[in-house]
């Protein structure tokens, strides 16, 4: 037993002493700071370089560490000469999605690399409306449909074709808002949608977040999960207004629109804003404050005008200081139909 032990701690003792070197080797190499200037691609493609380096100090590529690109996007970098480098995509580039390059301004360099700052570039796709409608159409989030004139192309990919209305029985003031290919509230009003669905800020604009997320839709297929929704209100007596679900007019009841001093706003609006119940608080036209709590079923859509319940006597002419308010019943029936980005008209 005691010879086991004495060995034991000879080679114990060995191990220690051959690990010394190896120690000594690494605190001997000092990280320098090598800083880093560059210039982005605004496109990606696989046959471009995505960025170019000019380093302060000689390095070799080898030593740099992976390139960071949002979505993936496998990299290597090419040298162009000492203090020169560049980085190519190794996987295939996707022109219709908006990368974020995180590039590199300065590293810490030994044996090998490291990122010490950084600030993010972000490419472009060269979108255009008729593009997001396309895309937007394909996947029901607009009234209109599109048809592809030519076959077995990428469902994202930007292609000639024809948008029909799929619900021809809404309001002729409705249908008349769109045009293919010009911004308009219609349009805006399904980006709000989409962006809500897939939890985007709901901006109604497509930024790159938004676009990747679409075409990343389009190509799986994610249909919008719910039916089309438009809310009509007219302000002809009796106040009516009216909810068409994928264009057919589910429901209508009532209502109140403002009065001539504070007046309902006239146009087309999507919901930006939702409660289940507010307090409602602001100023009459007297002067006096008001402070309504309990205030159910809210939806905004212009400002502080809002769909929304609220108690009175009597409905269909105007009572409110602006909002379209309904018996508390039609307003439980109407708010679970008006997500974020449903359009809102209201019309004389």
């Amino acid at each position: 037993m005691r010879k086991f032990v004495a060995r034991t701690v000879a080679l114990t003792s060995l191990v220690v002493l051959t690990c010394v070197p190896v120690a000594s080797l690494a605190q001997a190499e000092t990280p320098t700071l090598v800083n880093a200037s560059g210039q982005v691609t605004s496109t990606v493609t696989t046959s471009m370089p995505l960025l170019r380096l000019h380093l302060t100090s000689a390095v070799n590529a080898g030593r740099l560490p992976p390139l960071k690109v949002t979505p993936t996007l496998v990299t290597r970098w090419q040298q162009i000469s000492p203090f020169e480098v560049q980085a190519v995509a190794v996987g295939s580039a996707t022109s219709t999605l908006a990368y974020s390059i995180s590039l590199p301004t300065s590293f810490h360099c030994a044996s090998t690399c490291t990122v010490a700052t950084s600030h993010i570039v972000q490419t472009v796709v060269d979108v255009n409306t008729t593009w997001e409608e396309q895309l937007l159409a394909e996947l029901n989030y607009l009234p209109v449909s599109f048809t592809s004139l030519v076959a077995d192309s990428s469902p994202s990919s930007q292609v000639p074709g024809v948008f029909s209305w799929r619900f021809p029985s809404l309001p002729a003031s409705f249908i008349s808002q769109w045009t293919p290919g010009v911004p308009n509230v219609i349009l805006t009003g399904a980006i709000m949608n989409f962006q809500n669905v897939h939890g985007l800020a709901t901006t109604g604009v497509v930024d790159a977040t938004t676009w990747n997320a679409l075409v990343a839709a389009a190509n799986t297929h994610q249909m919008d999960p719910a039916s089309y929704n438009y809310v009509d209100v007219t302000e002809t007596s009796p106040e009516v207004l009216t909810l068409y679900e994928n264009g057919v007019g589910k429901f209508r009841t009532l209502v109140n629109t403002g009065i001539a001093v504070s007046t309902t706003q006239i146009g087309t609006y999507p919901v930006y804003l939702r409660y289940t119940t507010q307090t409602m608080s602001g100023t009459n036209p007297n002067g006096s404050h008001y402070s309504d709590p309990g205030i159910p079923w809210v939806s905004y859509f212009y400002g502080g005008d809002a769909l929304h319940g609220f108690i009175r006597a009597s409905y269909g002419f105007p009572q409110s200081l602006g909002c379209v308010e309904m018996p508390f019943a039609s307003a439980a029936t109407v708010w679970p139909h008006t997500p974020i980005g449903t359009l809102v008209t209201v019309r004389a």
